[in-house]
């Protein structure tokens, strides 16, 4: 994801597709590529289909759209015989041998296949849920850089017929079955206006962000940029929860951490960082979750 200043907060470097989203680039240094997707309509992937790849370590990077695609094609059989030259595959490297040997042994991505999720990225924000007891029965969700829609399937199930889950992201996404999805960067008016005719005002009982920087590889320069989109969502988070109101955001360790975490405390009753099985131990990814929303 390139500079969120240039690109908008979620999605930010995302690339389209004409049929729809091609690759999600890094989250942080060394972070799990939970939303590395390729082309749908290419694939043939459907709403019960995982067009989430991946789970690769930043430092190995990725080759490119051409081969990313061809490969998660691969994984999932819908290259045969002359339609496999409808991507070109670049030279690989010695590092991208070893994510594609990492990704497809993950046992992550071969569950979430199997179970017809659309990221593995959903087993991070089950657990959390049944441990944290965060999403009810009739509760009104507000899932921002949701692509490729993951953590809004399982929200939905959560929900159950009378709650409501409001997807928000830079670029498209393939339909959900009672998920409403907003398009467009929520730091322009429009989009914010959409977001309060669609829910009403301070009507959102749970907000989730997923949403990473990408990398340039430096510290210096990954950290601030992954602060600023939790600041970016923790804002977002003040102008929609009501009162009492829950908000999970992913964040990085590092500069800035510390205060960010006590920033948050002024506005929440209680803050706890979160680290769940399917976010690798090496990662240095952690879930702020807040909870008790209070006006200040």
């Amino acid at each position: 994801m390139t500079d969120p200043a240039d690109q908008g907060c979620f999605g930010a470097g995302r690339q389209g597709h004409q049929c729809g989203v091609a690759i999600l680039a890094g989250q942080a240094r060394q972070a799990d590529l939970d939303q590395f997707m390729v082309p749908e309509c290419a694939l043939g992937l459907g709403d019960n289909a995982v067009a989430d790849a991946g789970i690769a370590d930043q430092d190995h990077g990725l080759q490119g759209v051409g081969e990313a695609a061809q490969v998660a094609a691969l994984f999932f059989g819908k290259l045969h015989g002359p339609d496999s030259t409808a991507f070109p595959m670049p030279k690989r490297t010695r590092s991208s041998h070893a994510w594609l040997k990492e990704h497809f042994t993950d046992p992550y991505v071969q569950r979430a296949k199997a179970e017809g999720w659309r990221s593995r990225a959903i087993y991070k924000l089950e657990e959390m849920d049944r441990k944290e007891k965060l999403i009810k029965p009739g509760m009104t969700v507000l899932d921002l850089g949701a692509a490729p829609g993951g953590w809004s399937q399982y929200a939905r199930r959560k929900i159950g017929r009378h709650g409501r889950i409001v997807a928000m992201d830079i670029l498209p996404m393939d339909a959900l079955v009672g998920v409403e999805f907003l398009q467009g960067d929520f730091r322009e008016d429009a989009v914010m206006d959409a977001l309060s005719a669609s829910v009403g005002e301070r009507a959102v009982d749970v907000l989730l962000s997923d949403i990473a920087p990408n990398l340039s590889g430096m510290d210096a320069i990954d950290q601030p940029r992954s602060m600023y989109l939790v600041e970016l969502a923790l804002d977002m988070a003040q102008r929609v929860l009501k009162p009492g109101g829950s908000t999970l955001i992913k964040t990085f360790q590092g500069a800035g951490f510390h205060e960010l975490v006590v920033a948050t405390r002024r506005h929440y009753e209680r803050v706890k960082l979160l680290k769940p099985d399917a976010s690798r131990a090496r990662s240095p990814e952690l879930y702020l979750l807040a909870t008790g929303f209070r006006m200040v």
